[in-house]
């Protein structure tokens, strides 16, 4: 009866403060009040099913102890799905949710996707990986394609059978299925012609009528007689010499064998267990042969060996540049200075002293490397023109046209190297513009430093010149030559200048 008056008193001091709240006008949603006030100390309220909350029709209401929390949803636009909070595209030819139909492939958009019209090859032919139609061969993928009798021929988009014909010999006759020829087997169908006692053995085509072992059928005498075996089958019965007995044969050594268990082979007797060799020895059937390890000879004795000077033997040249004789073999030797042994130990190899910083050049000096050396080089640009690397000058400016025309817009410096003993003509050297363009035309020339006329050049295409040599150079030395580029262009002519040095 008290927690009623209590009820009573509440239900009075919260009315009162609702009609003052909702200045009178909505009695119910102050009793909702009151009731949830009544509620509380009992057990929570779920806002989000009693739909008491506040939330807006684009969040999402969240039950929380004593209250509620409003998420914001997010929604995504058709052909997206939500991941970790961000819209991503749905791969409808992956999850299959397309429509596409039986003649179309499935390619896959942003949001959406397209049916794309595959490509049908004719009868007889089948696509690629690459969507080329190729012919299928039904003779190879089509199982038994053809009846029996029959041979399957490919044609393009299909296949023809074509009747085997085969011919057999006599003592053949064709297969079932007409494939192949096979053996008539004479004895076992009865056609033979073997007299009495004869045993019939059946051969490929044909068959033969023998006798007990050891015997053979004498046709004049019309009987069996002894089998020389040893004449028939010479070499095949035994390993050394085959002694004729009757009905059979016997088999016997030559000196220096002896006959095996098996009575047919013949045991040699291993001399090579006495050592009686210099170096290395084989044994052969009844004896011994010595022989010698690389690098040696076996003597005239046939027992001792002899070292084999490579060197001074040799037809061809063993080293590049020097052999050098050791026992049992040999060596190559380099130039003490500016080589060093190739791995193949026989050539030599160029040391790059320029690349190694082993070089006395000074730092106005350039270091150029040479077979067996290297060469300290400098040089300075011409007037109107500028140094940018360290083999390159560019024009700066011409007075004129006309100079512009025969004043090289680049000088380069070249240091090339090679061997007096090269095959001639030689290419060694090319030059072109950088990037050629069409129509572009270019004359080349060496206009200073081949007075001894060692050196020509050729016009290899219109954008491509190349410097031969032409002669032999008999002795090292130095050539310093000038190859000027003349490149046509659109009607300009501009004049590029090449240094060589060798």
């Amino acid at each position: 009866m008290q927690v009623q008056k209590t009820f009573k008193h509440l239900n009075s001091v919260f009315s009162g403060w609702c009609y003052q709240l909702l200045c009178g006008t909505d009695k119910v949603a102050c009793a909702l009040f009151l009731s949830l006030v009544l509620m509380w100390p009992g057990e929570n309220v779920n806002e989000c099913v009693t739909n008491t909350h506040t939330c807006q029709a684009n969040e999402r209401c969240v039950n929380t102890v004593g209250g509620f929390v409003c998420e914001r949803q997010i929604l995504c636009s058709s052909g997206y799905q939500l991941s970790n909070g961000v819209c991503e595209d749905i791969d409808e030819c992956v999850m299959r949710t397309h429509n596409c139909g039986m003649g179309f492939q499935c390619q896959n958009t942003d949001g959406s996707f397209t049916c794309n019209l595959k490509q049908r090859c004719l009868t007889g032919f089948t696509q690629d990986s690459h969507g080329n139609c190729i012919d299928i061969d039904e003779c190879s993928s089509v199982s038994e394609p053809c009846s029996t009798g029959f041979n399957c021929i490919n044609t393009v988009g299909s296949y023809t059978c074509q009747r085997k014909i085969i011919m057999c010999s006599r003592g053949y006759h064709s297969s079932p299925d007409g494939a192949r020829c096979i053996d008539v087997d004479e004895c076992q169908m009865g056609t033979h012609r073997c007299g009495e006692g004869q045993i019939c053995h059946n051969l490929p085509g044909s068959y033969r009528c023998d006798c007990q072992t050891g015997y053979q059928y004498d046709a004049i005498r019309q009987l069996c007689v002894d089998v020389n075996e040893c004449w028939r089958y010479p070499g095949r019965l035994c390993a050394q010499t085959c002694d004729n007995t009757p009905g059979s044969y016997q088999c016997s050594c030559t000196t220096g064998f002896s006959l095996a268990f098996d009575g047919k082979n013949c045991e040699d007797v291993n001399e090579c267990d006495n050592n009686p060799c210099g170096q290395e020895c084989a044994n052969i059937y009844g004896s011994y042969q010595c022989y010698c390890r690389m690098g040696y000879y076996l003597k005239e004795d046939g027992h001792t060996c002899e070292d084999i000077d490579e060197c001074s033997q040799s037809i061809g040249n063993l080293c590049a540049f020097q052999c050098v004789n050791v026992p049992g073999s040999y060596k190559c030797a380099c130039p003490p200075h500016g080589y060093s042994m190739s791995p193949n130990g026989r050539t030599c190899q160029d040391i790059d002293e320029c690349a190694i910083g082993s070089h006395n050049c000074s730092a106005s000096q350039t270091c150029f490397n040479i077979q067996g050396g290297f060469r300290c080089l400098s040089f300075a640009c011409p007037d109107n023109y500028r140094r940018v690397s360290d083999t390159r000058c560019e024009r700066v400016s011409c007075p004129n046209f006309q100079q512009c025309q025969t004043m090289p817009l680049r000088i380069t410096y070249y240091q090339l190297s090679f061997q007096t003993n090269i095959v001639i003509p030689a290419q060694i050297f090319r030059i072109g513009p950088s990037p050629a363009y069409s129509g572009d035309n270019i004359i080349i020339s060496i206009p200073r430093g081949n007075e001894e006329g060692y050196f020509s050049t050729r016009k290899l295409n219109s954008f491509t010149g190349a410097v031969y040599l032409h002669r032999q150079v008999r002795e090292p030395r130095d050539f310093l030559i000038d190859v000027e580029m003349k490149l046509l262009r659109q009607g300009t002519f501009t004049t590029f200048l090449a240094l060589e040095l060798r």
